[in-house]
């Protein structure tokens, strides 16, 4: 299986606006499990959050939606602290 890198990923962008919002402050990268209202099951999707949506994320993870591969914080556009998902916790 091909590490989530080298994939086409769905939704955002790596330089989607979204990334470049004030109140933007996580970025993951998953893959979705079940139907849900991220995708269909095999899609691997890239999301720029809010705090707010980064915790509907891992709600949806704890239901076993979407497994979350890789995660990092968002500081005014800059990616800091790409880490692979080694964990159940997240920052």
């Amino acid at each position: 299986m091909r590490d989530i890198s080298a994939r086409e990923l769905k939704g955002h962008n790596i330089l989607a606006v979204e990334r470049f919002r004030d109140n933007t402050r996580r970025m993951i990268e998953f893959s979705v499990l079940r139907p849900c209202s991220y995708g269909s099951p095999g899609d691997e999707m890239r999301l720029f959050l809010t705090e707010g949506g980064y915790q509907a994320t891992l709600l949806s993870q704890q239901r076993r939606e979407i497994k979350i591969k890789r995660y990092a914080r968002v500081i005014e556009g800059h990616i800091l602290d790409f880490k692979p998902d080694k964990r159940r916790r997240h920052l």
